[in-house]
């Protein structure tokens, strides 16, 4: 027999309002947030899935605006680039006319002021810096000039010349993640795209009878090159041919020293790591600070930049030699201009990349936004129709309660 008092049905009552009081505020709650899920309790796969989603879209965000970060840093390399080549295409024009042997001494020393000129003008643009003033060509070395310049007397000029112009920069190649274990360029070292011809160092140092003393390794263009206790030279040649950098080692057989030459136009960087192989087989000078100004004393270096064959070309318009200048001045100027060409196609295809890569992410961030929404959005017409039934039910319920509530005891005795 179960026991009537005349408060239960006033409890029962307020339970279940509290009851769709609470089912109200939170389809009120998600009506309000346009979040399904407001807690994990509310669906736990979901709210799973939903931060998959959501940290997938986050880095997808992240691989945009790097890609339009490099995009817009390419942009400005590449017109500072371009007119590179448009200052190196006018001075071959040059050359070619000082080679005719139909101009006088004087009409060559003009040409040389003007290829001064542009010599001056290349320089700016090799010491290029962008927006937030970051020099383009210094690698990580980004907040010092890239180049820099000596200046002399040079016969047949009037005042002080460029002489010479030294690479102040380092060869980091800046990279920016533009996708899960993808990376792409942002810069180009200044001793590579300023280069015109294959370097090479020739070591005076007999090398024969060289033996590695203990473990070391030595870094090559950046590439590290390991070698053991015990090889010999031709092992250590063996390592730098096998490995990833763009140089070649061989065995001078004239003087048994250690020749080092770049595979492509580039200015050789040279360090010793763990151990002085390096050094002990003449290559470098342990007493310098940095490269490229760390070659040893005693090797020959061969090879030069866009800038010495600027330079050698004027000199010889000065000299009024003709022969030279359609001959090895010419020739540098050709390939120094190849190496700025290529290197500028190199550019241009990694924008088309570029491009590609910022339509995929921004294709696939939708597709995984749009999964986000499904898990997690709520549906606004379906909440809004539960609102108003959970509106009326609620009325409803009032009203009942206002008929019932009153009754007594007695009514139960009836």
């Amino acid at each position: 027999m179960n026991r009537i008092s005349t408060n239960l049905p006033n409890d029962n009552t307020r339970f279940f309002l509290r009851r769709q009081e609470v089912d109200r505020r939170t389809v009120q709650n998600r009506i309000s947030s346009q979040k399904r899920i407001q807690n994990l309790r509310d669906d736990p796969v979901g709210a799973a899935h939903a931060t998959r989603f959501e940290s997938h879209s986050v880095r997808l965000e992240r691989y945009g605006k790097n890609i339009q970060y490099a995009q817009d840093n390419h942009r400005v390399t590449e017109g500072y680039m371009r007119e590179s080549v448009d200052i190196m295409q006018r001075i071959r024009e040059i050359a070619i006319q000082g080679a005719h042997g139909t101009y006088s001494r004087d009409e060559m020393r003009y040409m040389a002021q003007e290829v001064d000129e542009l010599l001056e003008e290349l320089v700016e643009i090799g010491n290029a810096r962008n927006a937030t003033g970051a020099s383009l060509f210094a690698g990580a070395r980004s907040r010092s000039e890239a180049f820099q310049v000596l200046r002399g007397n040079v016969e047949g000029a009037d005042g002080r010349r460029i002489t010479e112009v030294m690479y102040n920069g380092d060869i980091t190649r800046n990279m920016t993640e533009i996708g899960d274990g993808s990376h792409i360029e942002l810069n180009f070292p200044g001793n590579s795209y300023f280069w015109a011809e294959d370097q090479i160092i020739y070591s005076d140092v007999d090398a024969t009878d060289y033996v590695v003393q203990q473990d070391s390794n030595f870094y090559i263009d950046g590439v590290r090159v390991d070698v053991n206790e015990g090889d010999s030279v031709f092992a250590v040649i063996d390592r730098i041919n096998d490995s990833d950098a763009a140089v070649r080692a061989r065995l001078d057989p004239v003087q048994d020293g250690l020749v080092m030459e770049s595979t492509t136009p580039h200015q050789i960087w040279l360090e010793d790591g763990e151990g002085s192989v390096l050094s002990d087989l003449g290559i470098v000078d342990p007493q310098a600070a940095r490269p490229p100004q760390n070659i040893a004393p005693g090797a020959q270096v061969f090879g030069g930049s866009a800038f010495d064959m600027v330079i050698n070309l004027r000199d010889r318009l000065l000299a009024g030699d003709q022969l030279d200048v359609g001959g090895a001045s010419l020739g540098g100027i050709d390939q120094a201009l190849d190496n700025m060409l290529g290197r500028l196609a190199r550019l241009g295809a990694q924008d088309s990349r570029l491009e590609v890569t910022l339509e995929r992410t921004m294709r696939v961030q939708g597709e995984v936004d749009n999964m986000h929404s499904r898990w997690v959005d709520v549906d606004m017409a379906e909440a809004l129709t539960d609102l108003r039934m959970m509106e009326y039910t609620h009325q409803s319920a009032l009203a009942v309660a206002g008929r019932i509530l009153p009754q007594t005891l007695l009514d139960f005795l009836r």
